[in-house]
């Protein structure tokens, strides 16, 4: 078993831009309007600001208000697919013999968003990509607060978003693109365990990642459970 604290922690997508919100949706489950405010990263240089996609964006909006100002701090973020949009129409252009954007290929490399968001920032500490493509909340969490034993406090970033129709038959996705900030401390915050067991039933699918993280986050229960294909149980509990 794993301890951490949590000190703050923002979850952002167009509709859903505060506890309240989500506490809403959570229980509602109600279709979110497509007509939302797109993020505007008034705080980002216009230069740079160019350059963040939409997961990027979404990035920014959930990890800002949680950070002080010109606060350095080492972070982990974590993507299952990262900004897979972008990566297809980089093989598109393969595919129809199209010359390759310079930038688009830059953007595309998984730790692209997490190296924009330190640029932007400002902040030189260390940062780490991951991906996983079962128990991407757990695995996000372990690296972090795993990186603990070495720093105070740690940024952990998840950033999800739909799967084109091109890839939807063959892996899960979020319903709607989304982005959760924690940070993580040895001393500040409420404390949370994490831990694996063995399951007899493998039940991929059967829960919402999403839905169980937020609910926990926002104490609407005190375990989210992460079932997988390998015969283990992931729990974080509060």
């Amino acid at each position: 078993m794993l301890s951490f604290k949590i000190r703050g922690w923002n979850a952002y997508t167009p509709g859903l831009e505060s506890a309240e919100s989500w506490g809403n949706w959570l229980q509602k489950k109600y279709i979110l309007p497509t007509d939302a405010p797109k993020p505007g990263l008034k705080n980002i240089p216009l230069m740079l600001r160019r350059r963040f996609t939409t997961i990027g964006k979404y990035l920014v909006e959930a990890a800002m208000p949680i950070l002080a100002e010109n606060e350095h701090i080492p972070l982990v973020f974590a993507s299952r697919h990262g900004d897979v949009e972008l990566t297809l129409s980089l093989l598109q252009s393969i595919a129809n013999n199209e010359p390759l954007s310079p930038t688009s290929f830059s953007l595309a490399v998984h730790n692209a968003i997490s190296g924009l968001f330190s640029i932007a920032r400002k902040d030189r500490s260390e940062a780490t990509a991951i991906s996983a493509t079962e128990n991407l909340i757990p695995f996000a969490l372990l690296e972090a607060a795993t990186q603990l034993q070495d720093n105070k406090q740690v940024l952990c970033i998840i950033c999800e978003s739909p799967l084109p129709d091109l890839y939807k038959p063959f892996a899960s996705s979020p319903p709607f693109p989304y982005a959760i900030a924690m940070v993580l401390s040895r001393e500040e915050g409420d404390t949370f365990h994490l831990k694996s067991a063995p399951s007899t039933v493998s039940e991929q699918g059967q829960n919402n990642e999403l839905e169980e993280l937020m609910a926990l986050l926002l104490s609407h229960r005190n375990c989210a459970r992460f079932p997988t294909t390998q015969d283990v149980e992931w729990t974080i509990e509060r």
